[in-house]
This record gives structure tokens, sequence and C-alpha cells, in this order.
């Protein structure tokens, strides 16, 4: 089904997107998208290749998205933050045909433009530059018909973060798919989304579940509000400005967010936004404590990732009774937790999360095999995280398979580390992994950033762990930082952390 049609011809005049003053209805979204699929078709891309969208969140960026798979492209976003070397590996990993960017990209699609020999046509937002033609005059030199035979099913394919190796990338068809139905109207019940409202586009399109609850907000004809760069006061100001009733953001933004002081707050009527979604990281229980004074009963938490969706869900009624829980499971999913042998573990144990596959798993890994187990006839995949379950059916995420440290023979996660120590007032930040220990093979060793203007002792970390931890969990050794490296998405970054301490020695974790 097209979407933008369908909406463009029952609301014509309704607003459709909103970039700070700029606003395009329904009608004129399709008379943009119609025009940039033509473009792309007379530069003779088109189905079965792949387009990479390098910019920021913008208008522009999301005609060209929805140009491109009207043609049958399959959309790559690019995250911005990559340096040249990195953004080159995900181009050529891709075999990309085509890239468009944002005009602040130049510096790094310089670099590209002579090195990625498998794109035929480079684009830019704004003025030609070099070999890149003009988005905006390759728009103006088409007619906005629709195309006869656009493409049914939209595609992506959106690079994995890379904390284990080489990113990969993701392929799937988007849920705008007619196959997909049932999996999006479970969405709308389970988070209780509404049509004739608005949603915030807080963080960057280039991951999967900002470009996802997008993807959602358009399937109900709601106006999306696309912020360029998350900015906590602009966030409350759109929030109430446009009535905002759902957004999703990672935990690194809420906590942004709740920072602000309280004259940021007050007097503003945020009472719109009902539903607020957490993922991509871990959410302490002072963030979910500090949405609740603020907000309400409006956090929703899940559990999932870029290849297999949304796996369990947390609903607000749970968030405060359930601390270190993702949830139940989501409707249509299927899970196993599983030991090294590919045994279920007993209710409380530990084990690898496996996906019975699904209406929402990704399709593969271009070019890569995925980590697939076939059980009783039925399809189950791993991305490698670790959990287990209690009696009743809530999930706890204990870590990446990768990120367990055995030491002495013991396995410790430290995802279970890390939440208690930022759960300390002075800690807003911690790291936890494994270094190398002769006598005990790996060691725990923390990292932590503490809140400005406070100072912290390794005693006094250690005293706040003694009644929350077994001594064997304790951290051998404390390192503090001023900030810890975190993605857009608010991804801890261990690989950088970690590296130093493993140079020249092997270790099964990257």
């Amino acid at each position: 089904m097209d979407i933008v049609s369908l909406y463009a011809s029952s609301k014509p005049a309704a607003p459709a997107l909103v970039e700070g003053e700029r606003v395009v209805s329904w009608a004129e979204l399709a008379a943009l998208r119609n025009r940039c699929a033509r473009a792309l078709r007379a530069l003779g891309l088109g189905a079965g290749e792949r387009i990479v969208a390098y910019h920021a969140n913008s208008i522009d960026g999301f005609v060209a998205s929805l140009g491109a798979q009207a043609v049958g492209l399959t959309v790559v976003p690019l995250n911005h933050r990559l340096t040249a070397p990195e953004a080159r590996y995900i181009v050529d990993d891709s075999d990309a045909a085509g890239l468009v960017q944002g005009e602040e990209f130049d510096g790094v699609v310089d670099e590209l433009e002579t090195e990625c020999g498998s794109v035929r046509h480079w684009i830019r937002f704004g003025a030609p530059r070099g070999r890149r033609l003009s988005f905006g005059a390759l728009l103006a030199g088409e007619d906005d018909a629709p195309l006869d035979d656009a493409a049914e099913q939209a595609a992506t394919m959106i690079y994995t973060s890379g904390t284990t190796g080489k990113p990969k990338g993701a392929m799937r068809t988007n849920m705008s798919a007619p196959a997909q139905l049932g999996y999006l109207q479970s969405l709308i019940a389970e988070l209780g989304l509404r049509p004739g409202e608005a949603h915030l586009a807080a963080g960057p399109l280039y991951h999967s579940a900002p470009r996802a609850f997008a993807g959602v907000a358009m399937a109900l004809g709601n106006t999306l509000v696309l912020m360029r760069k998350f900015e906590p006061a602009a966030a409350l100001d759109l929030i109430e400005r446009h009535a905002v009733g759902d957004t999703f953001m990672a935990p690194v933004l809420i906590k942004r967010l709740l920072a602000l002081p309280d004259d940021a707050w007050r007097g503003r009527d945020l009472s719109s936004l009902h539903t607020l979604i957490v993922a991509g990281a871990p959410c302490p229980m002072t963030v979910k404590r500090g949405v609740a004074e603020r907000l309400g009963p409006v956090l929703y938490e899940f559990y999932g990732s870029t290849e297999l969706g949304v796996n369990t869900l947390l609903k607000p009624a749970d968030q405060l009774r359930k601390p270190g829980s993702c949830g139940q499971l989501f409707p249509g999913v299927a899970i196993r937790l599983v030991d090294a042998n590919g045994d279920e573990v007993p209710e409380g144990t530990p084990g690898e999360v496996h996906v019975a596959r699904n209406q929402q798993v990704f399709d593969g890994y271009h070019k890569r095999a995925s980590d697939v187990h076939d059980a009783d006839g039925v399809e189950w995949i791993s991305v490698g995280d670790i959990a287990y379950r209690d009696a009743e059916g809530f999930y706890f995420i204990c870590d990446r398979k990768n990120d367990m440290i055995i030491s002495g023979g013991v396995n410790i996660y430290p995802a279970e580390i890390e939440q208690a120590l930022v759960e300390h007032p002075a800690i807003a930040d911690a790291a936890v992994f494994a270094i190398p220990d002769e006598e005990w093979g790996e060691a725990v060793h923390a990292v932590l950033g503490l809140e400005p203007d406070v100072a912290l002792s390794d005693a006094e970390v250690r005293a706040w762990l003694e009644p929350r931890l077994a001594h064997f969990k304790h951290p051998r050794s404390i390192q503090f930082v001023d900030r810890l490296p975190r993605d857009n998405a608010g991804k801890l970054l261990k690989r950088t952390l970690r590296e130093p301490f493993w140079a020249g020695r092997e270790r099964g974790v990257n």
C-alpha cells in the first residue's frame, strides 16, 4: 500500500513533515517523493541496487529515502559520526550505486568520492559540488506524477554498530510491506499509539529504532516532527508546540532532558505526551524515576535489535515494580534461552537469547551468514545477548555473550555491575569489562563517569557495592574519567575502552 499517496488523497493539506519552520503537507510530500523517484530512475538507479543516505534528520533526507524506495532502491543510512575510513568501509561493503548527502558532510564525501568505485551517482543537498549533482535541481527537472510501476515493498539495510568487529549490513523489507501489517498493528496497540497526533523524531534516523518509529508515525498518517540535532530544551519546545503524542529516545537523550533545570520545565504543557519509548541501552532506575516524576506513567521500554526488531516490552505499570527487566514477550515473538550445548535453561538461569523467525526479523546480513539454528523445524536467530526469565515471564538482559567476563571459571555479567554502579547518586555512567589477570585469567575493571563537581574514591565505590553484589563481582580496579564514549543512540563503545588492556594478547572479546 502506498501510504503517502493514500494520505495525499484523504487529507492533502494536513502536515506530514515539520523541520524547524518548514512544513510539508501530505500532498506536497507525495509530489516531492514522485519527483525524486523519477529523477533517480532517469539517472539509471533502480531495483536491486543500494543508495547511501548520509545526512542529518531533514525533510530533504526523508524525501530522498521515499523516492529511492519507490524505484526499488535499498536505502543504506550512514552514521554521520563515523570517520572517513569507517564511512568508506560501509559504502564499499554495501556496493552502493548512489550516495545522497547533506552539505555539512562535504569533508568526508570529498574523500569518499575519490575512493568508492561502486558509486555511479553522487547527490548533494544544496548546490552541486565537483561530481555531485544538486538534489533540488534534479527534482525541479521532473514532474510530480506517480510512477506507474512504483515498488510495493521498500527496503533498508542498516549497518550494526560493530561492537564485536566490522559493522554488518542488516537487510530487511520495510514495515509498510503488507506481510508486516500484523507487527505494525501490534506496535500501535501495545504502545498506545494514536492517529491524528504528532511524533517527534528526536534521535538520528540512521539508527534502526528512530527510523522504525518514524515509519509507524507515517503509517498512522501522523505529523513527523524532525530534529536535525537533539537539544533537550528544544525537544521540550517541540513537544509542547506540536502537541507531540509519542517519541523514541535512547536513555542518554532522556538523561539530558531530566538534567534540565526546573525553570526549563516550569509552566509547560506537556500533557499531550503519552508514550515515551526507550531502548538501545539499559535504562537506569534513576532515569525511570525521573520520567515518572516529570511526565507521569508514559515510559515504555523494549528489548530488541536492528536484526530482530522488538522482542520484549516493559509497560509503564511495571517500570518501577520490575527493576532491571526489559519486559515480557512482545506479541508474535517466541524466545528460547539456551546454554552452550543448545539446551534450554531453567527459570532464573542465564542463557543465550534465541528468537524464532517472524515477520519482523531481518532477512540476513549483506554478504554474510547470520547465526541461525534449527530446532523442531523453527529457525532460531541469536545476536549474542544473555538473559534470564523470572516466574512472571519477565526477561532480564545480563549482557552480550562477548562481553561476559570469565574470572576463575566463574561467569560474570558486566551489565549487572553497571546497573548497581549507576544507582549511586554521584555516578553518571559506568562501563565494566574484563582485563587480563595472571591469577584469574580475567579480572573485573570499571570505568566510571561522575556527575559534575563531585568526587568519589575507590573505597566509597566498594562500600556502595558491598550490600548489593557478591564480592566476586566487585571491580578489582576502578578508573575515573570525565565522559564515557557513547554513540548517538547511547550505545556504550566498550571496545575503545577495552582495547588498550588487551593489546598484543589473544582474547575472545573484540
